[in-house]
């Protein structure tokens, strides 16, 4: 069977990977490189600066743990910093296309469009005809009217490596992760960060008694969270930019960052020649398979518009090559997701949150622990932190799970295997865990539930 996917991001090259184990033939075209924007641009850059910023954490807690250097200022080289981080992102596109052309991959280097519903022409002159098409092109940044970005002064997220120095006193517009992620690194680099959040809490998304932990982390570490506060109106001045808020208040600073969400990349895909429909707002609605309503054309990713995570872009992209090359699969279940925030403490998540379970009218009982006297947290000088999980009040099932803490994204996959294998959180406390060890806190918050 012929599988030709447009897009090389998590979405694409894990299909191709897939399809191709099973002995189909694949193509992949891809414009930039693979691993797509996640690898090149977006996800791996933007956690490797949250990576590398955790060095002024273990400084500022050093004293504390009885050690000091004769020179105590930490001083940031951050073209240096950039360089790193933009060459770890091409090494990892480069591991990934040798991977993929490893299996047997073929990649064509250019742009694909739809040119009817079984072939694709790519802006290099080649064409290729597939008996199933995987679109799995991903997003770019939203762009806001009144705040035009122009790389020097206005930044959007994949703007921010061509910066020379830390600004002084940055703006970041957005509070979600994106928004989050990079007002933790550029606090922690010596920025002074002011964070516009448009809800009344940053991480609206988030569980909220984990984004009340990251405010006060926020705030201890003098950055400003402005509630309540959506941005009409960015301009440079001769002193840096203007941020004009809608009640007309003006902050001041020397860089704004815009993280206000991603659009999903349809546009001139020629899906219309294949009779694919598009949603409202550039997305391409699919199934729990995976399939648009044209059944041998298939999305993955950012481009559908559900949840943007390079996790689900890779699952959907799967899903769709299990489906399309005749294998058993489930339906693609977002109640499973695992995700995480890579602030300082990181929030993961894995499964339902507590709201959505109260949302649902869910009987659930909900422990949460903190990290406070953990034995491995004290080792750390952890002080912030928590384990939460979401069981079933009948059967004692894991639903779902939040954890707080540095490495959270490490510390959440028991949890996230409880959630998909159905355990219960007898299951989950009966399992061995290492003392001492922040995960010993999963283990023993699911004892505390077993109780109940």
């Amino acid at each position: 069977m012929r599988i030709a996917i447009i897009g090389g991001g998590p979405g694409g090259y894990e299909a191709a990977l897939v399809a191709a184990e099973l002995g189909a033939d694949v193509t992949v075209v891809d414009r930039s490189g693979l691993g797509g924007a996640c690898v090149l641009w977006d996800c791996v850059p933007s956690k490797t600066l949250c990576s590398t910023v955790e060095v002024v954490t273990w400084m500022e807690q050093a004293p504390s743990l009885g050690l000091t250097t004769e020179q105590p200022a930490l001083h940031i080289d951050l073209p240096t910093v950039f360089q790193r981080i933009l060459w770890l992102a091409n090494a990892q596109s480069q591991d990934v296309e040798k991977k993929v052309a490893q299996a047997g991959v073929k990649i064509v280097r250019g742009t694909g469009r739809l040119d009817g519903p079984h072939e694709i022409a790519v802006d290099n002159g080649e064409r290729i005809e597939a008996d199933a098409i995987l679109i799995a092109t991903g997003s770019s940044p939203r762009a806001l009217g009144s705040a035009p970005t122009d790389g020097t002064r206005i930044l959007n997220a994949r703007q921010v490596y061509d910066l020379e120095s830390v600004p002084e006193r940055l703006i970041v517009i957005g509070s979600g992760a994106t928004g989050a992620e990079f007002a933790h690194a550029f606090n922690r680099l010596g920025s002074a960060v002011t964070l516009v959040c448009s809800r009344d809490r940053v991480l609206p998304g988030e569980d909220a008694d984990a984004a009340r932990v990251l405010e006060e982390v926020f705030e201890r570490r003098d950055m400003t969270i402005m509630k309540q506060a959506r941005a009409a109106a960015v301009r440079v001045t001769s002193g840096g930019v203007e941020v004009e808020l809608v009640d007309g208040r003006i902050v001041d600073g020397t860089h704004a960052l815009v993280t206000v969400g991603q659009v999903p990349n349809s546009a001139e895909l020629g899906l219309e020649n294949a009779g694919v429909k598009i949603g409202s707002w550039g997305e391409v609605p699919i199934d729990g398979v995976s399939r648009t309503n044209v059944p041998h054309i298939y999305a993955a990713g950012d481009v559908t518009g559900g949840m943007m995570l390079a996790s689900v872009a890779a699952m959907q992209g799967r899903i769709a090559m299990w489906h399309s090359l005749g294998q058993a699969v489930a339906p693609f279940n977002r109640d499973e997701v695992a995700a995480t925030v890579f602030t300082d403490p990181e929030i993961a998540t894995a499964g339902i949150s507590e709201a959505v379970a109260i949302e649902r009218g869910l009987a659930v009982e909900v422990l949460t622990l903190p990290f406070a006297t953990n034995a491995r947290a004290k080792m750390v000088a952890l002080e912030d932190g928590f384990v939460k999980i979401i069981a079933a009040s009948r059967t004692g099932r894991v639903l779902g799970g939040t954890i707080v803490a540095p490495h959270a994204s490490d510390l959440i996959l028991p949890l996230s295997v409880a959630v998909h294998a159905g355990l219960s959180v007898s299951q989950l406390a009966q399992a061995f865990s290492i003392y001492p060890s922040l995960g010993g806190s999963i283990q023993e918050a699911a004892r505390r539930l077993m109780g109940r």
